[in-house]
């Protein structure tokens, strides 16, 4: 028995590191053959739940057989990481990123203070620099963070945008958004003092966009009314269908209308590597903060989120904060994260994306989500042509969205192809090689194929495509 159990010995690390490393290598080369879903039935993922909440035990147990329930852990799960997962917006999750974040947590680096790592301060902030200026095409003294997600990154923008246009009073402040924008827009507005009432739905064009006209006259009105606009929310992808905004349009509203003006790009963002997506995403530059999820469309692990903004100074105003205790704490040539956001400690979170950036190369990751945009193009094109199906828009990015077509136009023909719609889901994911989701679309019930992991390939849209229109073409929607 070692007198330190919490302090393994050097044959001992290494023998406990293979044995992890050799499932992790183990799972990550079988991705392809396993199911999409998880691997366990109802009542088997029940029983393993109530398993799993057992307190830990006094004595110590053994790794093996540790990782053994880990294993079952995890294929209770949808297989996100696999090239099955076309439901959501996955985090696939770069195996490289995986071996940065375990050298990470070893060396276990302080960063929320650039003064105690201020090495890796620096490697992260050239990560964060690298994505407000190159990738977001913001202007020199730009910056930002690196959040745990997309949630937090809108959240801290909401609040900077709270802190720069209202000040202390926040009576009348109100925040413009649209139907299709991600909820955490409206949940970063009440956790930032917003009143609900005050955080407007502006109206959407038929091609699923946010209407600038409405949008302005939403805020004339409401100026007028004695209220108080200081955000106007856009978004660069859309989780329901991958639609971009007008962002050009809108940025020239908000700054004709002295708001700020925040983009939501946590899906879209990082298509800005591609030349389609350069075109596509035109007017992000324009924007005073960015909300980007390298855990989606950059395929880092999830927990990876980054908030880049023009004025970093109107970040720091908002988020500024210290104690007598840190009083030791000098600066390190780059900006403190834990005075940029709500978080103080937290991990170097730059490195899982640096590492991959690095080692891989920018030009991987533009090559990968050219090969999306590509894909994406080809489902709309093959199930376009399905008499069955109602394809609705042209894919922008690389969500295509279609449902069952209604046999007639009576309000009853459209709740009988949404109940069909229903089943077609079903159907699909029931093969368990794929997984789609569905969301509702101006009240209809709508399918959606998302493709944005990088394991996802050819092959495996071809699957899908002989999947869906073979289960397309034998739904009854009567």
């Amino acid at each position: 028995m070692h007198p330190f159990p919490l302090e393994p010995d050097r044959a001992t690390m290494a023998e406990m590191g293979h044995l992890v490393l050799d499932r992790v290598v183990e799972r990550t080369d079988q991705l392809a053959a396993r199911p999409a879903t998880s691997l366990l039935s109802p009542q088997a993922e029940a029983e393993l739940g109530e398993t799993l909440l057992a307190p830990p035990p006094a004595r110590g147990g053994d790794l093996k057989a540790l990782l053994a329930r880990l294993d079952e852990a995890a294929d209770c799960a949808l297989e996100s990481a696999g090239p099955g997962h076309l439901a959501y917006i996955p985090g696939s999750g770069l195996y490289s990123a995986a071996l940065a974040e375990f050298y990470n947590r070893a060396v276990n680096r302080y960063g929320g203070l650039a003064s105690v790592a201020p090495a890796l301060a620096a490697l992260e902030e050239s990560v964060i620099r690298w994505m407000a200026r190159e990738v977001c095409g913001l202007p020199e003294g730009s910056g930002g963070l690196l959040t745990s997600g997309g949630s937090m990154a809108t959240f801290s923008a909401t609040v900077a945008a709270r802190h720069d246009r209202l000040g202390e009073d926040l009576a009348g402040g109100t925040v413009y958004t649209t139907a299709f924008a991600h909820h955490s827009v409206a949940k970063a507005a009440r956790l930032a003092g917003i009143r609900a009432a005050h955080i407007r739905t502006v109206p959407h064009t038929p091609d699923l966009r946010m209407a600038p006209e409405a949008a302005a006259a939403m805020i004339r009105a409401d100026r007028d009314a004695g209220l108080r606009p200081f955000l106007l929310v856009a978004t660069a992808g859309t989780t329901d269908t991958g639609t971009v905004d007008p962002l050009p349009q809108l940025a020239g509203l908000a700054r004709r209308e002295d708001v700020r003006f925040h983009i939501d790009a946590a899906y879209g963002g990082f298509f800005r590597l591609t030349a389609r997506g350069a075109e596509r995403l035109a007017g992000i530059e324009q924007a005073d903060s960015v909300t980007l999820d390298p855990h989606k469309t950059l395929f880092m692990p999830f927990g990876t989120g980054a908030l880049v903004v023009r004025d970093l100074a109107a970040l720091h105003a908002a988020h500024d904060g210290t104690g007598s205790y840190l009083q030791d704490m000098a600066g390190a040539g780059v900006p403190d994260s834990g005075r940029l956001g709500p978080e103080l400690t937290h991990e170097i979170r730059g490195l899982r994306a640096w590492l991959p950036l690095h080692l891989h190369g920018v030009n991987a990751f533009r090559e990968a989500l050219d090969e999306k945009l590509d894909l994406a193009e080809h489902v709309h094109d093959t199930l376009s042509g399905i008499a069955e199906l109602e394809v609705l828009q042209r894919p922008e990015l690389s969500t295509m969205i279609f449902r069952v077509r209604p046999v007639g136009g009576s309000r009853a023909a459209a709740e009988r192809a949404d109940a069909a719609s229903r089943r077609l889901l079903e159907r699909i994911n029931g093969h368990r090689r794929i997984v789609l989701s569905s969301t509702v679309v101006d009240g209809r019930y709508t399918l959606r194929v998302c493709v944005v992991s990088h394991r996802t390939h050819h092959d495996r849209i071809t699957e899908a495509l002989q999947i869906i229109t073979g289960e397309a073409r034998n739904i009854p929607v009567a």
